[in-house]
């Protein structure tokens, strides 16, 4: 009930990024049962292949889903909650109802227009009129359907609950973070030499050292704070995307390629599987070296006497480089497929049916959203930040020129990968 009342008091913003979850778990979950017709209709005529390439939207909805629990502010740790029993644990179980609830929303939508469409839900407009490709002479097997519809809540919940679990270096910070504010704080050990310390006297008081080996923010109860260590999955991502493209060069032109055709929902068409094995490959390489990819671009804004507009959004870039470094991955991944696709096509193939336009929508549609969600959550991680910015009189002029040169960065980089990897992944595919 508390999870209702919190989705219920939620802003239209988040009210909206809820929506599109269910959008996005809709279309998924009518291609699952579009794959489910198709199997009635053609028994062992590669159904479960169909329900293969069903595969990246699944993965796509549940991607997005968790982003949107991510930046769900009525989730979020805040000071007093633990008090009335919402610890991060609790917090984190709301955010997986939310996520179910949204996810079981647009598979039940899903269902309603697929029962709408076969014909077996009368009084609405365009009855029946996909009677014919949604096999609407055979009973639905009720099991398999409902079994289908609960893959995506099940898979965006439990994605949901595995990223927001409550750490225990999170907990033990935060535990102390609130008692440091508070009245209670709790005693530190004595030093080795207190013992000699006279006991009375003023006390002693140590200035901070402002020598050149100081370059990080000082906390007196903390230490200095670290710097951000970079990814460390960019030499994997190179790797794996090479792999990728050399796996889709050799299968195109080997003779065994159209004997091992992968047929594309809604299209009499075949495409290769090791092909489409290569293009797996190349999209996890680039998720993999996305925050790698992220952070280099924040080294280079700092390279060569950097003033403070760069140095400021070169910083940013580091901090933010495992946040929103793997949803650029994906979304390059998603372009350089989709111009290797438009090559495909534009062959003597048949043309794409509208199931695979569908998916093809949901997969770009997701991959977009969930880097404007990340986006989003990276503005909210460094708001007091920019609050401490602004208290000490930098202009808003500058976080604006420093986001422009951060966007700018991150286009130079990933505009020109992308662009090159779908001219590699597509040029096997020219006749």
């Amino acid at each position: 009930m508390l999870a209702f009342r919190l989705a219920r008091g939620a802003h239209p913003v988040v009210q909206l990024r809820r929506l599109l979850v269910a959008a996005a778990s809709a279309g998924t979950g009518f291609l699952l049962l579009c794959t489910l017709a198709y199997a009635m209709a053609h028994p062992g005529a590669g159904a479960g292949l169909r329900l293969a390439w069903c595969a990246a939207p699944v993965a796509a909805t549940v991607y997005f889903a968790v982003a949107v629990a991510r930046t769900d502010p009525g989730t979020r740790p805040r000071s007093g909650l633990s008090a009335v029993g919402l610890g991060p644990g609790r917090l984190m179980v709301l955010a997986t109802i939310s996520t179910a609830v949204a996810c079981t929303l647009g598979s039940m939508l899903a269902l309603l227009f697929f029962l709408h469409l076969r014909g077996d839900v009368s009084g609405l407009p365009f009855d029946g009129s996909a009677a014919d490709l949604l096999a609407a002479d055979q009973p639905l097997p009720v099991a398999a359907a409902l079994t289908l519809l609960a893959v995506v809540p099940l898979a965006a919940s439990a994605a949901s609950a595995f990223v927001l679990r409550p750490h225990a270096t999170k907990t033990a910070a935060g535990a102390a973070g609130t008692t440091r504010g508070g009245k209670a704080r709790p005693a530190t050990a004595p030093r080795p030499d207190a013992e000699a310390a006279p006991e009375s006297g003023p006390p002693t008081r140590t200035e901070p050292s402002t020598g050149p080996g100081t370059d990080h923010a000082t906390d007196p109860g903390t230490g200095p704070a670290a710097p951000t260590p970079p990814p460390s999955g960019l030499p994997w991502g190179v790797a794996l995307l090479a792999a990728g493209l050399a796996v889709e060069t050799y299968t195109s032109r080997s003779g065994t390629a159209p004997r091992t055709g992968l047929p594309l929902p809604g299209s009499a068409d075949g495409s290769p599987a090791g092909v489409l094995a290569g293009w797996a490959l190349t999209a996890l390489g680039l998720v993999l070296a996305g925050p790698g990819l992220t952070y280099l671009c924040g080294r280079l804004l700092q390279a060569v006497r950097p003033g403070a507009l760069r140095l400021l959004a070169g910083r940013v870039l580091q901090e933010e480089a495992r946040r929103i470094g793997r949803p650029l991955g994906v979304l390059c991944a998603v372009a350089s497929g989709a111009y290797a696709s438009i090559v495909l096509y534009a062959g003597p193939r048949p043309e794409a049916g509208p199931l695979t336009t569908l998916g093809v929508l949901l997969v770009g549609g997701c991959a977009v959203l969930t880097l404007a969600t990340a986006s989003v959550e990276a503005r909210q991680a460094r708001s007091d930040t920019t609050s401490a910015l602004l208290r000490l009189g930098a202009p808003a002029t500058v976080l604006r020129g420093s986001a422009a040169l951060r966007a700018g960065a991150l286009l130079a980089v990933f505009g020109p990968l992308t662009w090159v990897v779908a001219q590699l992944a597509a040029l096997p595919l020219t006749p």
